[in-house]
């Protein structure tokens, strides 16, 4: 169950980190489109090295 929760924690991190590299963070304007975006590569995780990139658009 520890291995489970830290694999999952080192996958948000490196999740967070891609996200941080694309500048999503320091976007001016907060939208839901920015929010999702922003959730979205982070769940993605490791995969946004090997070339996911998610984008989320909101109505």
């Amino acid at each position: 169950m520890r291995i489970g929760a830290v694999l999952l924690l080192v996958w948000l991190v490196i999740g967070a980190i891609a996200a941080g590299q694309r500048n999503y963070y320091g976007n001016s304007a907060p939208s839901c489109a920015n929010a999702g975006t922003i959730v979205a590569t982070i769940a993605a995780g490791p995969l946004n090295y090997a070339g996911a990139n998610p984008k989320v658009t909101c109505r």
